[in-house]
């Protein structure tokens, strides 16, 4: 059995950690958060210990370590900017660390993590989880079989409230900006799906929402992703939904809606078996936001941009 720390568990995602650790047989020790509102420890892992301050948990696992009891892998889901923060204190206690996306914020980060790695003797696994969507991984191999440049058109828009810009997540610096927060997973399986960046552009950059185009190894993809609901389509709007993601290659639409409740539980399985996503794997994706983040914004013909960017 797998011993499991889990930090941020107060936050929105960790409750898919929790039932991952259960479903793959192991056992959460010790929760961090900075506010108790944690009662989900109770639907999961009652047993669990809670932490509000990182120096009592680290102390904690680090006694536990030093009794022979230390836990195998700490699960990090705290806010972006403490990730690498989290990671090091994972290699600190003994552990692996498993850090939800993005792993960091920029590449020299990454280069560090390489170096700590190699010093601590530890890994450091994320999720990347559309990898190991059923519907995608056979795309995969249907694109690989095919060959050629693809034209592609990536939309996604989740609809936040005002306490949103209000939050870290609205704060560039501390979340990576809409692009990172909301589209690193997409950026991934673009990177993934078509190859390595070539060209990027930038034609909307705000506080609510980015677009561009990127030209990769096999594919040039208009891209647009958004938290203002108002982007929805109409129809899904008058039906109360305020989230819409939508993948068009050559026109047809890619169909993955469902199957998204299990795949964090399979990034677990292949982590604890040794076939995880590490570093190498989350690189391309930060890299290309961090040049997006970096690039002016510029004017592109209707051909070039996405449909959603007004002229």
């Amino acid at each position: 059995m797998k011993r499991f720390a889990l930090t941020g568990v107060a936050g929105y995602i960790a409750p898919r950690h929790l039932q991952a650790m259960r479903e793959v047989g192991g056992k959460l020790v010790a929760a961090l958060d900075v506010v108790d509102a944690v009662g989900v420890l109770d639907r999961y892992f009652p047993e669990a210990l809670f932490f509000l301050h990182p120096e009592l948990f680290e102390a904690h696992l680090e006694d536990l370590r030093d009794r022979g009891e230390g836990v195998d892998y700490v699960s990090v889901c705290v806010p972006n900017y403490l990730h690498g923060a989290h990671v090091r204190m994972a290699f600190r206690v003994g552990a692996d660390a498993l850090c939800e996306k993005p792993l960091v914020l920029e590449p020299s980060e990454l280069v560090r993590l390489r170096e700590l790695e190699a010093r601590w003797g530890r890994r450091v696994w994320t999720v990347l989880q559309l990898r190991v969507h059923p519907a995608l991984v056979r795309l995969r191999e249907q694109l690989q079989g095919e060959g050629g440049i693809k034209e592609v058109e990536l939309t996604y828009i989740t609809g936040r409230g005002p306490w949103y810009l209000q939050s870290w997540k609205g704060r560039e610096e501390l979340s990576g900006g809409v692009a990172m927060n909301i589209g690193v997973h997409f950026f991934d399986l673009l990177h993934w799906l078509f190859g390595a960046l070539e060209h990027a552009e930038v034609h909307v950059r705000t506080a609510t929402t980015w677009a561009g185009r990127l030209e990769l190894e096999r594919a040039r993809v208009r891209w647009f992703l958004s938290i203002d609901a108002r982007y929805v389509p109409e129809a899904l709007r008058r039906s109360g939904q305020r989230t819409y993601r939508s993948i068009r290659i050559e026109g047809e639409e890619v169909e993955f809606s469902g199957g998204f409740t299990e795949l964090h539980t399979e990034v677990y399985r292949r982590t604890l078996a040794g076939q995880g996503f590490g570093i190498a794997e989350a690189t391309p994706a930060i890299e290309t936001i961090a040049r997006l983040r970096r690039l002016e914004v510029v004017q592109a013909g209707s051909n070039q941009r996405h449909p959603l960017v007004a002229v």
